[in-house]
């Protein structure tokens, strides 16, 4: 569930409440990790009363996975309007340009915030990584969209797997971030990335 559709039923006041709770929290995660980040700083940092947080949320676990999800929609809305765009190998090679351009400017610092809370999160609490397998899932969907477009179209052979190669870019998408957080070098991104989109390409009906 997105930020947006948690707070759809709540008063604007609660809405906006909410959302400056999960918005510090989520902050202090990309900092400190979810370990580092305890409920008093999120408090502090958000304004808020111990009251007011439970209000919101149960527990710290509850709070992360809600941190989880305002990550998600913080990386996806800084990948538009090319994520939307991926019906064709040209959008897909688009959409990895401004990816990769994008952690140069950030000197590849920081990594991915959604791959770094689920190597915190995921060995832990199931339902906390059920958050996060759907998180990554959304993140995928448009990804899923345009490659089931691509087969659809004619544009890839009708063996091709768009779940498979959706997934398949991800995967490539998140080990080329680590690496390249550890190298701080946007190159092993960009590799990885284009073998992925070259291994689409080896489907498409037109050479």
């Amino acid at each position: 569930m997105t930020t947006a559709q948690h707070t759809s039923k709540l008063t604007a006041r609660g809405a906006a409440t909410r959302t400056r709770i999960v918005t510090a929290t989520a902050d202090l995660v990309r900092k400190h990790g979810a370990a580092g980040t305890s409920l008093d700083e999120v408090m502090a940092a958000s304004r808020t009363s111990k009251s007011q947080l439970y209000h919101y949320f149960t527990n710290k676990e509850d709070l992360l996975r809600a941190a989880a999800w305002q990550q998600t929609d913080r990386i996806m809305a800084t990948q538009r309007p090319e994520l939307d765009q991926l019906d064709s190998l040209a959008g897909l090679r688009r959409w990895r340009d401004k990816f990769v351009a994008a952690r140069d400017e950030a000197q590849n610092v920081g990594g991915c915030p959604l791959g770094s809370l689920a190597s915190e999160l995921a060995d832990g609490d199931p339902q906390t990584r059920d958050v996060l397998q759907k998180c990554f899932t959304a993140w995928a969907s448009p990804l899923l969209m345009g490659l089931t477009a691509m087969r659809d179209q004619g544009q890839l052979r009708p063996d091709a797997d768009p779940e498979a190669l959706a997934e398949a870019i991800m995967a490539a998408l998140q080990g080329g971030l680590l690496l390249s957080k550890t190298y701080r070098s946007s190159r092993p991104l960009a590799r990885a990335l284009d073998m992925a989109i070259d291994h689409v390409a080896s489907f498409a009906t037109v050479r």
